[in-house]
């Protein structure tokens, strides 16, 4: 009975209370960050990123399934120097054109 009667703002455990709201309010915004992110490994979904592009540090990140690839254009990317070539656009019936730079 002495616990009922005593102050709320003298009592340690209330403060802990708040701690704990607080913490589960993190851990559910993680969570949800995790879930949106585009290479999130429990997806099966093939997703493509590209970083940076059309710079000198871009990056590609391609992910199949569970599998994560990642090319570098300053890397080796088939035996060779990567870089930017053109660009390619897919016109309203379905074509393909490639545009050198």
């Amino acid at each position: 009975m002495k616990l009922l009667s005593e102050d709320d703002d003298l009592n340690p455990a209330s403060s802990m209370i708040n701690l704990v709201d607080v913490f589960l309010v993190l851990i559910a915004a993680l969570l949800i960050s995790i879930a949106q992110n585009p290479l999130n490994p429990f997806t099966a979904e093939d997703v493509t990123v590209i970083k940076n592009a059309g710079k000198e540090d871009m990056e590609i990140i391609i992910k199949k399934g569970e599998t994560i690839e990642k090319f570098e254009s300053t890397g080796e990317i088939g035996g060779g120097q990567g870089s930017k070539a053109g660009v390619a656009y897919k016109m309203a019936d379905g074509t393909m054109v490639y545009v050198p730079e």
